[in-house]
Formats: C-alpha cells, structure tokens, sequence
C-alpha cells in the first residue's frame, strides 16, 4: 500500500505540473491588458502575512463614485491569473475585482491552512483594503472563486457580515463528506491536492499530519481529522450564514471527483436566504474552464447575473427563476426545480434478491473511472466508464439488474442502497455502482459511491444505507438499470483484510434494494 501512494502522490505531481504549465499559458494572455486598469499589490493579511494580489477597477473610475466590491480567492494551487480575464470582465461591467494568491501558495507569504481561520480571517483584510484603496462600496462586497476560493468564500460569509453575495463553484461545503464520504478515503483525489500543495505551495505543518493520518487509515487518528474537516467546512456554520444573510449561488458538476455533489445539495436545502444551485456535466471546475479563459461560459454568465441582482440591485430576474437548475449528463437543455427535493418526482425500487457472497482485494472490472479524465470524456463526448456487465467474474462482484424499460427513464437526484451485510472481518469496503445496461451488456456508468465499516462482528449481519452520487442522467428504452458491487477501485482506499468475504442478503422483514429517483416523464 505505501509504494500505491507513493506513486499516486508522484503521479498527481507531474499532473499538476502539466496542468498548471498548460493553464498557466492559458490564462497569461489576459495579463496584456494591465494597461485597462490591472495593479498588482500586497495586501497585509492575518498575523501580517503578505498576500499578493491583482486589482482591477472599472474604466474612469476616479474616486467620484463607489461601486460593489468582489473579491476572489485563488483555487488549490493557481496564482491570481486565474481570474484575470473574469476580473477584467466583471470590472467592465462595473465591479471593484480583487482576486489574491490564499496564503502557502505561489508568491504569497504563510503556510497551507485549507480553509482555516486564518484564511477566511485573509479574506476579511482583503476586504478592509479594498474599502481603504479602491473606489469600493461597503454595502455591496461579495465574493466568488472556484474550488479552494469557493470554500473560503462559503466560510467569510459564516465570519463577516459584509458579505452579501457569495458565487461558490466547484467548491465543498462538508469537506469530510466529499474526500472521507462513506468513511472511505477518496485516495486519488486527495494525492492530487496533496502532489499539487507540495509543487506550488508550502504546506504547514499540520497538513502535513493530516494527510499522514489520511493515508495511514489510523482509527485512532480518525477523530482529529473529521474534527479538523467541521472545522473547515460551511456546513457546520450554517446558522451563521443564514443570520449574515449573504445570497448564495452554488455550481458543480455531476462528476466531480474531488467534490461530489452530494454535499452540496445537502447544505443547499440547509440556506434559508437567497439561494441558487446548479448542477452540470463534468469533473471539478471543468464546468468554469471556459469561462476562466475568457470565453463564453454558463457558470461565469450565471454568477454576474448573481452579483448585478444582489449587489447592484438590477432587476434582471434572477430570483424569480427556479432556483434549482440541472443539466442532464446525456444532453438537452436545463431544468428548474424549486428546490432539491422535487428533483425526483418518485423512486422506483429494484429488488436486491437472494443471498450473495463474494470474495475482496480483486478489482471485479467494474470501477469508478479516474481522476478528472472519466468525467471530462463524459461532459464532452458522453463517454462513461463502462463495463460488460456478463463478463463480471461473479467470484468478485455481485450484480442485480432490473428488467428492460418499456419507456425511457429520467434519473434525477440521489439512488440509495440498502442491504444486509454480514462480513468475515471486522473491517472493510465496498463499492456500489449504478450502471445503464444496453442490449449487448454493455454498462454505463451512471453514479457510484464507497463504503467503509469498522468494527463489526465477524459472521453478525448489519444493515447498509448508502447513497450513490447524486446524478442526472437519461436512460434510453430498451435499457435496464444494474447495481454492482466489488470491494476495490482505483479511486479509494480498501479497507478489507486478505481472503474477506462479504455476504449480500434480503431478509424476509427487512428486504434489499437500490431506490432510483426518477423525474417527472
């Protein structure tokens, strides 16, 4: 297991290297237009750590007229032109932009804090500059970033009261619940943030530890770090942001895989302010991609629709629309809903009969795909991780399927899994996959989810509740649904001691089933 993470961390360093070479090239053009009104400052953050920070005010801006106020945290390991074209974009329109490198990354100063108080506390200085240095508007501040800048901007809006609108995309709203959900570690998706801090930025010493406690699957150290995550993550501070008031718009994309949108959905129905979400195709922040490259992007348009409603005061409709907007991953245009639980309309049940034992530490053939690149070639070509479905060695993974639909099915929002479980260890993991099965077997996947458990009695069933990730998608008629369950994939860790088994049963009193949510036909 070390040399697996081991070259997990290696492999996420060259792909962020890679990555941040192409994007960096990307996003530099933009920087040619310093002559229409960009600075670049420092701005004293917590503690006196300097934050470096680009500035961009609109055209003829002369101190005779205040204008609203955004500010943009930079996401996990990218440097201020990030949001250069969005800035110039926003400042056009009339807006004071502000976006800084967080503290531990890049040029400015400080260790990598993920979202602790000293970075929401970063935040609130970069505020009181801005009302100090530039023709900014106290009423109307607002904040927007992407990933790593979305979850700061979610927790600023708990701490300071300033802030009346927050764009928060691809971001989380319970850390725990995106890179720990199902008490399972989301390995790849951590040793990309973890390869991406060492080559940008400087981690601190206590991130240091927690990504150690993360790998080493330490039961002992289990409680520091889920305590660490409530403490970074908004949905532990709802009752402050719904008193602060801010309007928040949430963004993700259905596959997400350092995110899941799950959470966001969650800590959506929580808000009881002005409230948006969104949910599209793709991976972590390819929805924002465009947009960041100053092309024509829905996300970008959607969030300064956000910001000229709830911080210029226009009347441009935005909170008359159904706040719940979806997009299907097989195409067509968006859906409103008007609010997360009527995204489906009703479940329909399949049946997880029999008794089914299989065997754990082989990979059955049936998996989650792989960091970015399976959710980028679903949003662009509709291409899924796929499996043959007859194929699967039984030995491996247990497999249940539904009869051929008559009529085409609209999945929409979150399937659960219930099972009885009775395992020969104390300890393990499953993954459950939910799959569109055509006529020659071929599955594609629809959503997934992990499971760990600790601490159970060998040869003693439990009872199982897992929600898959939540998805929209549209299986054609002729089709059927089928559940999967294996014990390995790339994706997550793998709790289950050499030569386990696990026993999938439906008792009388207590059957087994997958729900799937289905919208209106």
């Amino acid at each position: 297991m070390g040399n697996r993470r081991k070259a997990l961390r290696t492999t996420a360093v060259s792909a962020v290297s890679v990555s941040l070479i192409a994007g960096g090239a990307l996003v530099a053009a933009p920087s040619a237009q310093a002559a229409t009104g960009i600075r670049f400052v420092d701005i004293t953050g917590d503690g006196g750590t300097v934050l470096k920070a680009n500035v961009v005010t609109p055209a003829g801006a002369d101190g005779s007229r205040r204008y609203p106020l955004l500010v943009l945290p930079t996401s996990w390991g990218l440097p201020q032109v990030e949001y250069a074209a969005q800035a110039q974009k926003l400042a056009d329109s009339g807006y004071v932009v502000v976006s800084y490198n967080v503290r531990g990354f890049w040029q400015s100063g400080g260790e990598i804090e993920v979202a602790g108080p000293p970075d929401t506390a970063d935040a609130s200085r970069v505020i009181d500059w801005a009302l100090a240095h530039t023709p900014a508007d106290a009423g109307c501040v607002g904040m927007a970033g992407v990933s790593y800048g979305a979850g700061i901007g979610l927790l600023t809006a708990a701490e300071d009261p300033r802030v009346k609108a927050v764009a928060a995309l691809s971001g989380w709203a319970d850390l725990i619940d995106s890179i720990y959900s199902g008490r399972t570690q989301h390995l790849q998706a951590t040793a990309l943030l973890d390869g991406a801090s060492l080559v940008t930025g400087r981690q601190s010493a206590e991130l240091r530890q927690i990504f150690d406690a993360f790998y080493s699957s330490d039961l002992a150290r289990e409680p520091d770090l889920i305590a660490w995550g409530k403490q970074r993550s908004a949905s532990e501070r709802v009752a402050e942001i719904n008193r602060n008031g801010a309007a928040i718009m949430l963004a993700n994309a259905w596959g997400d895989t350092i995110f899941p949108p799950n959470q966001y959905a969650d800590f959506y129905a929580k808000l009881t302010g002005p409230k948006r979400l969104e949910l599209r195709p793709g991976d972590h922040a390819t929805a924002e991609l465009t947009g960041l490259l100053g092309l024509p992007n829905d996300v970008w348009t959607d969030t300064e629709r956000w910001f000229d409603h709830y911080l210029k005061g226009e009347d441009n409709g935005v909170d008359r629309e159904q706040p719940v907007r979806l997009k299907s991953r097989s195409g067509g245009g968006y859906e409103g809903y008007p609010d997360w639980k009527s995204v489906a309309a009703t479940d329909r049940k399949i049946a997880l009969a029999g008794t089914t034992t299989i065997h754990t530490n082989v990979d059955s053939g049936a998996d989650a795909g792989v960091v970015f690149l399976s959710s980028i070639l679903d949003q662009l070509a509709k291409a899924p991780p796929t499996a043959s479905l007859p194929l699967l060695p039984r030995r491996w993974a247990a497999v249940w399927q539904s009869e051929k639909y008559a009529g085409a099915q609209r999945l929409r929002g979150t399937a659960r899994m219930h099972t009885t479980l009775t395992p020969t260890a104390e300890s393990g993991t499953l993954i459950a996959y939910l799959y569109d099965v055509g006529p020659l077997g071929i599955g594609k996947l629809v959503s997934n989810a992990p499971y760990t458990f600790h601490g159970q009695t060998p040869g003693v069933p439990f009872g199982v509740d897992l929600d898959l990730y939540s998805t929209a998608y549209d299986v054609p008629a002729g089709h059927r649904l089928a559940l999967v369950v294996d014990t390995v994939d790339p994706l997550y860790a793998e709790h289950n001691p050499s030569g386990a088994r696990l026993t999938f049963s439906s008792p009388a009193d207590d059957p087994s089933y997958v729900s799937i949510p289905l919208g209106e036909q």
